[in-house]
């Protein structure tokens, strides 16, 4: 195996002019327009470093951390070479979460826009198959999915890969955490073999050395080192919000925040002019810039900005590429990034000229995980911030209605004004006080001037933990075990039952991964998991729908179809078990020593 080596700083420094460009890499002309139109200059170290030898044909490995650019580092090698005739898949990308799975695909559609003809499909869990099999049925000739819903289709009848040129294992490591190996490994069994393969992975266990050496021809190994990327003079802080929250998260801080002008960043065309309007109504001088927006609107947008008519931009990754204004102070990753390097290319925006800048990364719940991924890729830990109280918006308020009065006393129309009021209260005999805050009115919502405090959350009661010898006996079969509920979230839990178990050498983890990941749950929907010889057992919410029931009965756990239901009790005459079991002299049963990745 060949190695090179690299080092990587993702973000505007590390593409500089002394490194190569995308033409000398021997790319051709419709991908370069396409890259061109996405904005990227040069290539990132993982690019300039693993296209040349996909191109030529080898096999390659590459051990780089999320955000450094790899998905560009497959896939333009591939849209150069991939055959896009006929209607069965040419390249096929494996993808340890949906999430990636949408996003890879979304590359690849952005990478081939000047390539008539070509057609990628993502599939993934959580998805109703009808879309999917539609897409198939239509011709897809890039597939990027996720090894359960894969296997499901090669099951099903549904995706041949017969005429396959290229796989890709994005995030290999991940997919082995997840329990995916034996999945993986099924499908690169069921694949023709004369193909061309890329793995991808941040770390290389002896799990991923193996699968290498067993499936890959003489690959060039590629490790790309990541320093720490982002400008020490930016100071960077996160905040917990969920979903629908964000506006009024993101107004508070308007309101409270002092900034000179701020970047907005989301992640879709549509959400770039839904945002802006919002906070228009809302009081704020904000406008929006994306890829639709022809160029002589972007440039009188942006002078906008340079000048001061505009505070707020709300913009998508592609149309703020080159943008360099001096005045921006902060930026709001308002849709966190799913790749490090955007995260690094967005914060670049602020911090200009020898200036200090302010950025902001809004994470919902679900998404600590990407947190975790930026600070990781760029050694640089976010400092988690609270977001204003109401008391703090208010008092806000205040200080610039007062402000207001004040810089208005300075203005050259006030002799006019003053006259005009001294006549209106000889006229009513209404005292001054009472006049100016009529005026007042006029200009400002009262019902809406303070920001009213959020509802209290309904408290759950707390059960009193009672003395051992006071609790009720353990339920056994034929009594009524009733609903769970969530510790965290409150939520209804029902026990399921799944046709995998310790035989199948399944860990909690595993399971885990696989269920969340089919059936678009999160980590939190997961009560108590308890794996028994032959199945296991698994709290999940109550209320899944048909769909989502549906789709996890397809799942697959290390190769087994997990064929999930609700769990009618243990087998009659066998009392319900809770706790470890026990040799008959009464000792405990040593753990079985799990078994190696």
């Amino acid at each position: 195996m060949s190695t090179n080596q690299v080092d990587s700083v993702p973000g505007d420094n590390d593409r500089d002019n002394d490194g190569p460009t995308f033409a000398d890499l021997g790319i051709d002309e419709r991908v370069l327009a396409a890259i061109a139109d996405v904005g990227y200059e040069s290539p990132s170290p993982i690019q300039a470093a693993t296209i040349p030898p996909l191109l030529q044909g080898a096999d390659v490995v590459g051990l780089a951390q999320t955000g450094t650019g790899k998905t560009a580092a497959f896939a333009i090698p591939i849209l150069m070479g991939i055959e896009a005739t006929g209607k069965l898949p040419r390249a096929l990308v494996l993808a340890p979460t949906r999430e990636l799975a949408i996003q890879v695909a979304e590359a690849f559609g952005r990478y081939a826009t000047h390539i008539p003809g070509l057609h990628v499909l993502p599939i993934y869990g959580g998805q109703a198959y009808g879309v999917q099999l539609s897409g198939l049925r239509r011709g897809a000739h890039v597939v990027v999915g996720t090894p359960g819903r894969v296997i499901d289709h090669l099951e099903k009848g549904t995706l041949d890969l017969s005429q396959l040129q290229y796989l890709v294992l994005d995030e290999a490591d991940e997919m082995l955490k997840m329990g995916f190996q034996e999945d993986v490994e099924r499908i690169l069994a069921d694949t023709p073999r004369e193909k061309q393969v890329a793995l991808f992975s941040a770390t290389m266990p002896a799990a991923i050395r193996s699968i290498s050496k067993k499936y890959l021809r003489e690959p060039v190994e590629i490790t790309v080192k990541s320093k720490t990327s982002t400008a020490t003079n930016i100071t960077q802080r996160w905040v917990q919000v969920s979903h629908q929250r964000k506006l009024d998260a993101l107004t508070r801080i308007l309101e409270v925040e002092s900034f000179e002008a701020m970047i907005l960043f989301v992640r879709t065309k549509q959400a770039t002019e839904e945002l802006a309007e919002k906070l228009r109504s809302r009081g704020f001088s904000a406008a929006a810039i994306n890829g639709d927006i022809a160029q002589n609107q972007r440039e009188r947008t942006i002078g906008q900005l340079k000048s001061g008519a505009l505070d707020i931009l709300v913009a998508t990754d592609v149309a703020a590429r080159g943008l360099d204004v001096d005045r921006i102070s902060h930026v709001v990753n308002y849709d966190i990034p799913h790749d490090t390097e955007s995260y690094v290319h967005r914060i670049g925006r602020t911090g200009r000229a020898g200036r200090s800048g302010e950025a902001l990364l809004f994470v919902a719940p679900r998404e600590r995980h990407l947190l975790k991924a930026i600070e990781r890729a760029t050694r640089h830990p976010l400092t988690e911030m609270q977001l204003p109280s109401v008391d703090d918006v208010n008092t806000q308020r205040v200080a610039k209605f007062g402000d207001s009065i004040t810089e208005n006393l300075s203005s050259t129309n006030l002799a006019l004004f003053r006259k005009l009021i001294e006549d209106y209260e000889r006229e009513h005999n209404i005292p001054l006080v009472d006049i100016a805050a009529a005026l007042a009115v006029s200009g400002y919502d009262g019902d809406n001037f303070f920001m009213e405090p959020e509802p209290e959350p309904v408290e759950r009661p707390q059960r009193e933990r009672m003395p051992r010898g006071d609790r009720p006996a353990r339920r056994f079969e034929g009594e009524d075990r009733g609903p769970s509920h969530h510790r965290g979230t409150g939520a209804e839990l029902a026990t399921y039952r799944i046709s995998v178990g310790k035989r199948h050498r399944v860990v909690p983890g595993a399971i885990v991964g696989a269920i969340a990941n089919e059936g678009g749950l999160r980590r939190s929907d997961f009560g108590h998991i308890s794996i028994r010889p032959d199945h296991s057992l698994v709290e999940l919410p109550a209320d899944l729908s048909s769909e989502t029931l549906e789709a996890l009965r397809r799942t697959r756990i290390s190769g087994q179809l997990i064929q999930l239901q609700l769990d009618s009790g243990p087998p009659s005459g066998r009392p319900f078990r809770a706790g470890p079991r026990r040799d008959r002299d009464g000792g405990k049963r040593p753990e079985r020593r799990k078994p190696r990745s």
